[in-house]
């Protein structure tokens, strides 16, 4: 079948397919979107992906992803530094941070526990929470673990390795749907299960 592209632009609309949400289809109509709009989108946005991946680290202290370590939220002097939000993935610290309803800080555990997948307590970033906690800073730990059994594993696991330290252990209210992940849910369902969460036995 003859192609009516070439090589290039077939590379571009593979790797745009890779990304979520963009299928072969989708990822064509964003390609020829770029084309038409190469001097106004196009080059713009590939000099800030070029920008971004040389500069991107992941911050030390909470495993945020930034272009500064301490990430921005960490080096942020307004937040208050006695709340830790617990969250699986940088997405959902986004998600919650775009609620505008949390004014603390975060930590990013980079996936959960789960034993099909060979995912124990040391492939997350869950030591260096502890020693977060221990500093004497934190009064309260919140657990915004996705609402699946792997995330409620992760949850009952975390509030048991805090329970000698004396902090108080919360979990998001449970307007966050079972099976659902937060990255995926809007800014009012957020920002109320941040308001109405309660305590984990």
């Amino acid at each position: 079948m003859p192609r009516s592209h070439g090589s290039e632009i077939d590379t571009l609309i593979q790797l745009l397919a890779k990304l979520p949400g963009l299928g072969p289809r989708s990822a064509r109509r964003s390609t020829l979107q770029l084309l038409k709009k190469k001097d106004s989108v196009m080059k713009p946005l590939a000099d800030a992906l070029n920008m971004v991946a040389d500069k991107i680290v992941i911050c030390d202290t909470c495993g945020n992803i930034d272009t500064h370590n301490p990430c921005h939220v960490c080096e942020d002097t307004r937040r208050d530094r006695s709340l830790v939000c617990v969250v699986e993935d940088v997405a959902d610290l986004w998600a919650l941070d775009r609620s505008e309803t949390f004014k603390g800080l975060y930590h990013v555990l980079g996936g959960t526990l789960s034993a099909l997948d060979g995912v124990g307590p040391d492939e997350l970033n869950i030591s260096p929470l502890i020693d977060r906690v221990e500093t004497g800073d934190v009064q309260e730990v919140i657990l915004a673990l996705n609402a699946t059994v792997d995330g409620q594993t992760t949850s009952h696991y975390l509030a048991e390795r805090l329970a000698s330290s004396g902090v108080k252990v919360t979990a998001l209210a449970h307007g966050v749907p079972v099976g659902g992940e937060l990255d995926y849910l809007d800014d009012g369902t957020l920002a109320a299960a941040l308001r109405a969460r309660g305590s984990v036995s």
